[in-house]
C-alpha cells in the first residue's frame, strides 16, 4: 500500500494549489441530496453561490469565491470537523484548506463544464472500507508529529496530540466519460490509464490541515475527542469531498500549459492566481432561512434525533 501510495505522489510533476477559507457551514449537500436540507453537516469552500440545488458552472461562475484564485469559482466541500465535549460540538476550523490540481502532465481534458465528481466514502466505519491506492485517504499529525500511523489505522484519526495540525489528504477521480459525466473513476485503479472511452483529467487533491492545538489546547492521548458529521467519535473513517467545476476556461487552458513544470500559478482574465483573500468582493450565504448550521438541529432534520 505504501508502495502505490508513493507511486501516486511521486509522479505528480506538474501542479498548482489554491488555499480558500471556509464560507459556510450547512446541513447540505447539492450532489448527493439536491433540494433538501437532510444531509450531514459540511463546511463549504469557493464559490458562495452554492445553495441546497445543485449549480451549474455558469452559475458559480456568478459567485463570489473563497479561494485566492478568482479564476477558480469551482465549489468545494467536506464533512464538518467537530471537538466533542460532553454535548457541546464546535467546529474546528482548519488552519489551512488547499485544493491542489496535480499530475497535469497525464491530463488529456480539462474539467468540462457542468461537471461534478465525489471521493472518499461517506458511510466508512473502518479502514477495510477504504482505498487508500486511489483515494489516498490518511491522517497524520504534521510538523514534528507525533508519527503514529503503524500503529494505528491510517484512515483513522492520531492517538496523541498533535504538535502543530491534524492533517488530511483525500484524491479525486482522474478519469472521466465526456459523453456521460456522471461515469468517472481513478486512474490508479486501472494501471494508471483511464479505461477504454474515458479521458484523464488533472488530479484533484484535498489537503486540510485542522488547528487542533488552538481547539484541545490540553491535547489529548488515546481515542481523540473529534468527530466527523459523517462518523464516530474518534475516527475519520468518512472522511469525503464534493467538487463541481467553476473554472473560467481561459484559466484552464492556462492550467493545461502547467506540463512539465513543479508548479504554475494559475492566472486568467479574472486576476492573477495568488490574490489577498476578499479582495474583490465578500463571500455570504446566499439561503441564509435555509437549512442550519447546528449540530443537533441537523440531526433532527435528517430524522435522526
Amino acid at each position: 500500500m505504501l508502495t502505490a501510495l508513493f507511486i501516486l505522489t511521486g509522479a505528480a510533476s506538474a501542479l498548482t494549489d489554491i488555499e480558500h477559507k471556509p464560507f459556510m457551514r450547512k446541513n447540505i449537500d447539492p450532489i448527493v441530496l439536491p433540494g433538501r436540507y437532510v444531509s450531514h453537516m459540511h463546511s463549504f469552500y469557493g464559490s458562495d453561490i452554492v445553495t441546497k440545488d445543485l449549480p451549474t458552472t455558469a452559475q458559480l461562475q456568478s459567485g463570489c469565491p473563497s479561494g485566492e484564485n478568482p479564476n477558480d469559482l469551482s465549489v468545494y466541500w467536506a464533512p464538518t470537523l467537530y471537538y466533542v465535549n460532553g454535548n457541546n460540538y464546535t467546529e474546528i476550523y482548519p488552519a489551512t484548506f488547499k485544493t491542489y490540481y496535480e499530475q497535469i502532465d497525464h491530463a488529456e481534458i480539462p474539467f468540462p463544464k457542468d461537471f461534478y465528481m465525489v471521493a472518499g466514502n461517506a458511510s466508512a466505519k473502518s479502514q477495510a472500507d477504504i482505498n487508500e491506492k486511489t483515494t489516498m485517504i490518511t491522517w497524520w499529525c504534521d510538523g514534528n508529529g507525533p508519527e503514529d500511523r503503524s500503529t494505528r489505522p491510517r484512515a483513522a484519526f492520531p492517538r496523541q496530540t498533535c504538535s502543530a495540525h491534524m492533517q488530511a489528504i483525500l484524491a479525486f477521480p482522474d478519469c472521466v466519460n465526456p459523453r456521460k459525466m456522471t461515469e468517472y473513476t481513478y486512474a490508479a485503479a486501472n494501471g494508471g490509464r483511464c479505461p477504454a472511452g474515458m479521458k484523464r483529467l488533472p488530479r484533484l487533491r484535498f489537503s486540510v490541515r485542522y488547528d487542533t492545538r488552538k481547539a484541545v489546547p490540553q491535547g489529548w492521548k488515546g481515542v481523540p475527542p473529534f468527530k466527523l458529521a459523517c462518523g464516530e467519535i474518534g475516527d475519520g473513517y468518512c472522511f469525503h469531498g464534493d467538487f463541481i467545476n467553476g473554472w473560467f476556461d481561459d484559466a484552464q487552458a492556462n492550467l493545461m500549459k502547467a506540463k512539465g513544470q513543479s508548479f504554475m500559478r494559475i492566472d486568467g482574465a479574472h486576476g492573477n492566481g495568488k490574490q489577498p483573500f476578499g479582495k474583490a468582493c465578500k463571500t455570504k450565504d446566499r439561503d441564509p432561512s435555509g437549512g442550519t448550521s447546528d449540530y443537533w438541529k441537523s440531526l433532527e432534520m435528517m430524522g435522526h434525533a
